[in-house]
């Protein structure tokens, strides 16, 4: 590789983030630009921020030679996909591995959405204090900088099993269900942080027997001004009798008042309205950019439709998938299926991929998520909302005061999902693992250390640090408690899936 190195800075669209992280990004990229040096190649920085496609296109579009992303923070994704789009020079996504500034949750996402367009690109990541000392890590950059690509291990990587027979007889009768009436997703929005590998569109959403709706977040206004004040103070009341903590008018969120609490409950009452209307079997709420300045976050009623314990219950769960994000509603829904037909629990688990570190030997993944995690993850009781807490959204995120839908999650077997898009055919990975309960001390750590307004989940997913960040396709994880391993895999395979199981370190009994 004789070409100049060009180095550039994926951003978020909102600008307070982006100079709340310039210091750690302008300390990543010092840290990549000595690595370069170390190994005797030129480079140059492309100026500014990228915090918008157009930019994306402007700046990067013109260049012919190597590039690397610098992934430090939140990123949107097209803004290293709109510039790199119809080119095959070479690309690496470059990440720190911190919880604090998540560069690797936008590495993933950023890879996934690259894989969307056929856009190969090769990704690198470290939590070395001085990259240069971090071997694998630079033995991955050299790989890179000689050949234009780095080639991971895929051991970890293979098909899933035939299923027992009382596994696939579950899985051919949720098919069948299905196949006599298509899952209907009813679409708040589009998609949120420039999810284009969590957007299948109604072309492959039909192949697998699904089918989606849109209505547009305005709706979620205009509808909101007809819900009845009796409705919400019944609401209000109910979710405080079920044991919700509220922290109002805290030090830093004096905003955060009962008002923003019965906001939040009037969008879920609408939504409630609008899943009725249109019989719809799940959701996808975009969430975040298209209500920002004008609605309360959506956490808290995303949070109570995954919770059969819940205002105008019909005593099941909706699944609800934050960001819009498909390649996470779909499974969520399969997944509550089969959780049902095996008389299991069916609430199923949305959550970030943020951090991970080793611990007692295995390595824990923190999955922490600030919408679409319901209650039964806090308490493993159906009929209760105990252990939910309720904090003000990080107003540097949020302008607009609402509450999170928060707690610990407890310990459990479970099993883990994600679809997505990859080579012209739809993909579920699939996954067993086990959620683990920290010693308190190392909790309060890692949640302080991150965000800790937002659920927490710690989780052995049976993959490994290296595995994950080579070869996911998202930053979103679907989580279910119990092993619905089998089932899935056959419902997947019958849907028309390719299916990978993903698995190299066993979870602890």
């Amino acid at each position: 590789m004789a070409e100049t190195i060009h180095i550039f800075w994926p951003g978020d669209y909102r600008p307070t983030p982006n100079a709340l992280a310039t210091r750690q990004v302008e300390q990543a990229t010092r840290q990549l630009e000595q690595s370069l040096d170390r190994l005797g190649k030129r480079h140059k920085r492309v100026d500014g921020m990228i915090t918008k496609p157009n930019e994306s296109i402007a700046k990067l579009s013109p260049i012919d030679e190597p590039m690397i992303g610098v992934y430090a923070h939140w990123v949107y994704g097209p803004h290293t996909v709109d510039g790199v789009v119809g080119k095959d020079s070479p690309l690496l996504l470059a990440s720190n591995f911190s919880g604090t500034w998540p560069g690797l949750v936008g590495l993933l996402n950023t890879g996934a959405c690259l894989e969307m367009v056929d856009r190969k690109a090769s990704r690198i990541w470290t939590d070395a204090e001085d990259w240069r000392k971090d071997d694998d890590y630079m033995a991955r950059l050299e790989e890179w900088v000689e050949n234009g690509a780095i080639a991971y291990d895929e051991t970890a990587i293979s098909e899933t099993p035939a299923a027992p027979a009382p596994a696939q007889a579950i899985a051919d009768a949720v098919a069948a269900s299905m196949a006599d009436r298509r899952p209907l997703a009813l679409m708040l929005g589009d998609t949120s942080m420039g999810m284009t590998n969590g957007y299948f569109g109604p072309r492959l959403l039909s192949k697998i027997g699904f089918s989606e709706h849109k209505v547009d977040q305005a709706w979620i206004i205009e509808r909101g001004k007809f819900i009845s004040e009796s409705r919400i103070n019944d609401a209000l009341a109910f979710v405080t009798e079920k044991g919700v903590m509220f922290y109002y008018e805290q030090e830093g969120a004096e905003d955060f008042t009962v008002d923003a609490t019965r906001e939040q409950l009037r969008d879920y009452l609408v939504v409630l309205d609008l899943v009725d209307e249109f019989k719809a079997d799940c959701v996808g709420w975009q969430y975040q950019l298209g209500l920002i300045n004008s609605r309360p976050p959506s956490d808290f009623a995303e949070g109570l439709l995954n919770s059969v314990c819940r205002p105008e219950s019909n005593g099941d769960t909706i699944a609800d998938a934050t960001e819009a994000d498909q390649g996470n509603l779909v499974p969520m829904e399969m997944m509550k299926r089969l959780l049902k037909a095996k008389g299991l629990h069916q609430a199923v688990f949305f959550h970030d991929i943020r951090w991970g570190d080793e611990v007692d030997g295995r390595f824990i993944w923190l999955l922490l998520n600030s919408g679409s995690s319901g209650a039964y993850a806090f308490n493993h009781n159906p009929d209760s909302l105990t252990g939910v807490h309720s904090y003000r959204q990080p107003s540097a995120y949020f302008p607009v005061a609402g509450g999170t839908f928060a707690g610990e999650s407890l310990s459990g077997e479970i099993t883990w999902a994600r679809a997505h898009f990859s080579n012209g055919e739809l993909w579920m990975d699939i996954g067993r693992g086990e959620i683990v309960q920290l010693e308190p001390a190392l909790r309060d750590l890692w949640w302080n250390s991150t965000t800790p307004q937002w659920p927490f989940m710690a989780a052995d997913l049976q993959m490994s640090r290296d595995t994950l960040m080579a070869h996911y396709m998202s930053n979103h994880v679907a989580v279910a408690y119990g092993d619905i391993f089998h089932e899935m895999a056959a419902l997947s395979k019958a849907m028309g899936f390719r299916v990978r199981h993903i698995c190299e370190q066993r979870a602890a009994s």
